[in-house]
Formats: C-alpha cells, structure tokens, sequence
C-alpha cells in the first residue's frame, strides 16, 4: 500500500497535475479532496470530466465516474457483492477504494487517453428496435454505422503511417521525380510527333498502327483466356485421375481385406487421428497463436534504436542468470522423492517426443506418398498424351519391346536421311549468309540513292505497310476461324437446349402444379405473418414501455441507496466524533484525577511539558558542547600529532631491529667492517 501511495504521490507531482503533495499530505485529504484529485486525472484523460465536485451532486459524480471507468475497461477486484462497496466507497471518497483507482489511472495515462477519443466515435447508440422500423430512423442509424467503419479504417490507417516510419521529405523528393519523368516523357512523345509529321499519310499509318495495337491486345486476352482454359481442364483430368486411382486402391483394399483387418486398420487411423486432433494439432495451433501475438506486438511498438536493443540484450541476460540462479537453487534442495518424479517426468517426456516424432514420421511418409501417388499419376498422363496408351506391364511390354527393335532400323536409316539433309541445310546456310550480304549492300546503295534524290526512307515504309497488311490478313483469317468456330458452337448449344428442353417438359408440368401450391401457402404464410407482427409490435411496445418504467425505478432505487448509504456514514461518524467530545467532556469535568488524566487535554499538556523539558536540556548540552568545541578540537589535533610521532618512532626502532639482526658494523682506524 506504501508502495501504491508513493507511486500516485510522485506521478501527481510531475507534469501536467502540479499538486506538490508529500505521504503525509496526501493521505490526511479528506474524503472530498480526495475525489476531487480523481476528478483532475480523469479531466487529464478526458477534457469533458472538468467539473467542480463541490457544484455538483454526489450521486451524478458517482454516475458520471463510473461510466467513464466502464468505458476504460477499469475492473474493480472482488465480485459482483464488492461492486456495491466500490459504489458506495466512490460516493463517500473511501482511500481504499479511491487509491487503486488513482494507481491503475496513472499507469497507464496515455492509453486511456488514447481509449477516452476512440469511445467517443466508437460506443454505439442502441436504438430500440420499435424505431428501427422506420424508414428515416433505420437509414440514419445504417448511415451512422458507415461513418464509424469508416473512421475506424482511417484510424487504422493514421495509426499505421505513424508508426510507418515515412516523411513528408521523402515522399515530395518522390514526388519531384516522378514529375520530373513526366515531362521527359511528354517532351519525347512531343519529338516523336514532330518526327511523324514529316511523313507522308502519317495520320492513316497511325490508325493503321492504333488498330495493330488493339488487335494484339485483343489476341493477348484470348490467349490468355485460353491459357486459362487449358489449366483448368488440366485440374479437372488431374482430379478426375486422382479420384480414380483413389477408386481403385480402395477396391483392391476391399478385395483382399478381410472385415477384421479392415475394422483394425481404421482404428489405427482414428487413433493416429485423435492423437492429431487432441493432442499435436492444439499444440502446433497455440504455438503460432503465441507467434502470432508477439509479432503483432512486435509491429504495434516503433521501431527501436541500438540504445534499445542494448537495454534489451542487458535485460535478457540478467533474467536468464536470474533463471539459472533458481535452477541451481532447485536442484540442491531437490528431495529424494522429487527426484524419483523428476525420472518418471523425464521419462514421460521421452515417449512423448519420441511419439511426436513418429507422429511426424508417419506425416512426412503419408505426404512423400501422396507425391509420389501424384507423380505417377502425372508421368502416366504423358505418357498417355505423347503415346495415347497407359504403361505397359507384362507380354505387353515385351511386345513393345520387339516393335521398338524394329522401328530402331528404320532409325538408323531415317538418321543417315537426317545427315544428308544436315549437309545440305549448311550449304543452303552459307547460301543464306551470302545472300543476305548481297541484299545488305544492295539496301545500302538504295539507300544512298534515296537520299540523293530526297526521298530517303521510302523504301522502309514500303516494307513497314507490306508487313501491317500481312499482319492484318493473318488477323482477319483468325476472326474468320473464330467466327465459324463459334457458329458451331451455336448449333450444338441450340441442339442441346433443344434436347433438353423436351427432357424437362413433363418436369415443368409438375413445377407448375407446385408453384400454385407455393403462392397459396405463401399468401397464407404471409396473412399469419402480418398477424403475427402487429401481435408483436404491441407487445413489444408494452415491453419496451415497461423496461423504460422499470429501469426508471432501479435508478431512483439506486439514487436512494447511495444516499441512505452516503447519510448513514456521515450520522455513523457524527456519532464517533459526538461519543469523543462527551467523554472528552465528563474527563475534563470529572473531581477524579485519574479520569482527569486519561483525557486527552491533560494528555497532551504532559506531552508538551516533557517536550520542552527535553528542549531545555538538549539546548543547555549545545551550548556546552559550543564551549568546549575549541579547546576539544587542539586537544584531538595533539593526541593526532602524538600518534603520528609515535608511529614514527616505531617505525625507526622496528628498522633499527632489522639492521642489527644482519650484523654489527665496527670503525677502526677510519675503516667501516661489518661482522656477522
């Protein structure tokens, strides 16, 4: 609890609250004081909240901050019997109900302000249903439901481009450039109208050229179409064959199990498979869950520096000594019975990884034969596409083999064919070649010619139109082929309708007959329909008009609670502070004195005599302890100054000591000898 008040008193002091409060301060506010600190956090989170509690009625305070909590998600602790205690604790301004409220506000200040502007937009009107039946309420209410998926999507997108990391910087440089690009284009496109103009029937080759472009187009679409077309047959044989050997392996299984092997083997699959579902696919599922939650984490939060990433490196390492620290802890005081569950619990793990991974095992196994089934499936079909027959097996594949012996000669002999015509195809090459030099050449005198008589890239026009034509033709052979391919289609189609038609006549003869049977009961369905709505509409009007008049009553139930609970504490308290002042009055009044001592005047004289008689004493030592301050402080620096000297000479005879023990030195005859 010291802990929490700390918290609140060191928040409420910094920026934007400004109280200067300390421990002793804040926790002698009274009951008013204190909702009024309440009232100030909860303007700081939402501007509507600035109102002076004292102008106010204490039920609308009460009202007022309990809908702003719910909005915020704030959770009181205990159940639904403690919530009328938090309401009631709210009226009276109780600390124990007010400072975990302060403390779970300032925790977490910029999200809920974050969370106050977002319900503002976000909590949804509940219009009864009586008035959604009309036209101009249930459009307005449908319209009003649009504008806040809209703004919820705009919020999603603001919040993403802030956390984005992109500036406005970047993105006009993006800008300048692709202008940029954009006149360069214009200006070619420019020059290359400018270079055009100069041709002759400039205006027809461009359309010519216009028509060209849209007709590719036009065959790029239809080939992909066809493209499409092509993979989609490809799909549905591929199934149709997957389906068919699927037939056929259960048929063999069928024909060679017996219903004892059969019921065996299906057990084995609802086994494997219970164990995927119960036990490894849950598993697997709240892995990625967990992945999934802290990438999403991961991408919420802004994107962080190396400072950051230090701090975080420097934080998983003090947790993880902190981990290895309890792990050493928990093995020295592992008890003799702990450790006999530690082998049944390591054992468990052991067959329960090692069946994990038979279980994937036995996966990869299913899905390697699954791909293997899938690619014998499509070898088959190309052999079947370039042979039209299946794999041979058998006195068949002997046969082949005999007719490949045969059709091997005629190889031999087709390959020395081959060879001739090889030799010949590089003559005719190198024929190629040489013509197509002579033709370069001849292109280059023409065009030197052109240009002397000014009319220099005739010749290439000619070539361009020839080509354009030729390209037309060939277009208009394919609409041609087109066109008659889908006047067949048109008849078949017509042949089947036709065919189908007269197939579905008897079939329509009957719907006809259901069909008046369904309008009879629909009118029927729809008379007891209106009954039953005009039944419903009253009753749920008398509903709705009682569910008003009751939830009317709750509040003013409410209402009168709060204040018989608000009226009881204050006349509870009267009554304290009435008790203390009559025994406070018959002590004071009493002839005893020993009554006279228990009051809490007589007390508190006696505690102010004893304190001033220990001021006076605790003055008087001051004063001695000033006077003999000098005289103490030389008396301290001699005794300094002594034990220094003393050191001193200790010193001198402890080295005094040591010479002496090494030998004696002797002077004669001006001579030093030292003898040992």
């Amino acid at each position: 609890m010291s802990d929490q008040i700390k918290f609140i008193v060191d928040n409420l002091n910094k920026e934007p609250f400004r109280k200067n409060y300390n421990l002793i301060t804040f926790d002698s506010l009274e009951p008013m004081q204190l909702l009024q600190v309440l009232n100030d956090v909860l303007a700081e989170i939402d501007p509507k909240q600035v109102v002076d509690i004292r102008e106010e009625m204490p039920e609308q305070t009460a009202k007022r901050m309990l809908s702003l909590l719910g909005i915020l998600k704030y959770k009181p602790p205990g159940n639904a019997t403690d919530m009328s205690t938090f309401r009631q604790g709210l009226v009276i301004g109780s600390k124990p109900v007010i400072y975990p409220v302060l403390h779970w506000l300032l925790q977490r200040t910029n999200e809920l302000k974050k969370r106050a502007y977002l319900a503002r937009f976000l909590i949804k009107l509940e219009v009864p249903s009586e008035f959604l039946q009309d036209e101009t309420v249930a459009d307005t209410n449908k319209q009003y439901e649009d504008l806040m998926e809209a703004f919820k999507t705009l919020h999603k997108e603001c919040e993403q481009l802030k956390t984005s990391g992109f500036s406005t910087a970047e993105i006009r440089r993006d800008i300048s450039a692709m202008e940029e690009e954009k006149d360069q284009l214009i200006k070619r496109v420019e020059r290359l109208k400018k270079r055009v103009e100069t041709v002759q029937n400039h205006q027809r080759m461009l359309k010519i050229a216009r028509q060209l472009r849209v007709e590719k187009e036009r065959e790029e679409f239809l080939a992909q179409q066809k493209q499409e077309q092509k993979n989609q047959l490809f799909h549905a044989v591929q199934r149709l064959q997957r389906i068919q050997n699927q037939l056929k392996s259960m048929r063999h299984a069928a024909a060679d199990a017996t219903p004892e092997s059969l019921m065996k083997r299906l057990e084995e699959e609802i086994k494997f498979n219970s164990y995927m579902v119960t036990e490894k696919f849950p598993k697997e599922l709240e892995n990625k869950k967990k992945e999934l939650h802290f990438l999403q984490k991961v991408v919420s939060e802004p994107a962080m520096g190396h400072s950051d990433l230090l701090e975080l490196e420097s934080k998983i390492s003090e947790i993880n000594t902190q981990i290895n620290q309890l792990i050493e802890k928990k093995m020295m005081r592992n008890e003799p019975i702990e450790g006999k569950l530690s082998l049944y619990r390591q054992q468990a793990s052991i067959i329960s990884r090692k069946k994990e991974a038979k279980a994937e095992e036995l996966q990869e196994a299913k899905e390697k034969l699954a791909n293997l089934e899938r690619e014998v499936s499509v070898k088959t079909n190309q052999t079947r596409e370039f042979d039209g027959t299946e794999v041979l097996k058998g006195d068949e594949f002997k046969r082949y083999v005999s007719k490949l012996r045969s059709k091997s000669t005629v190889f031999k002999k087709k390959h020395q064919i081959i060879a001739e015509f090889q030799a010949e195809f590089g003559l005719l090459q190198r024929t190629e070649e040489l013509l197509k030099q002579r033709h370069e050449n001849i292109q280059h005198q023409l065009q030197t010619i052109e240009e002397k008589r000014g009319i220099s890239g005739y010749s290439y026009t000619q070539e361009e139109l020839e080509r354009v034509s030729a390209l037309k033709s060939e277009v208009d052979e394919m609409k041609g082929r087109t066109l008659d391919d889908m006047s067949e289609m048109v008849k078949k189609l017509n042949s089947l309708v036709s065919e189908k038609k007269s197939a579905l006549a008897p079939i329509i003869k009957e719907l006809r007959q259901l069909r008046q049977k369904c309008q009879e009961l629909t009118q029927e369905c729809d008379e007891k329909k209106s009954q039953y709505d005009s039944c419903a509409a009253g009753l749920e009007s008398n509903r709705s008009k009682l569910e008003q008049e009751v939830r009317g009553l709750r509040e003013e139930c409410l209402q009168e609670e709060s204040r018989y609970h608000y009226t009881n504490c204050m006349i509870k308290n009267l009554e304290v502070q009435l008790r203390r002042a009559t025994d406070e009055m018959k002590a004071y009044v009493s002839s005893d004195q020993q009554e006279k001592r228990k009051a809490i005047r007589e007390q508190y004289t006696k505690n102010i005599a004893e304190q001033e008689n220990l001021g006076k004493k605790l003055r008087e030592k001051q004063k001695a302890v000033r006077e003999s301050h000098g005289p103490n402080m030389k008396q301290a620096k001699m005794w300094h100054d002594f034990e220094q000297l003393m050191e001193c000479k200790k010193q001198c005879f402890l080295k005094q000591q040591s010479q002496t023990s090494i030998g004696q030195v002797i002077q004669e005859g001006g001579e030093d000898r030292l003898i040992l």
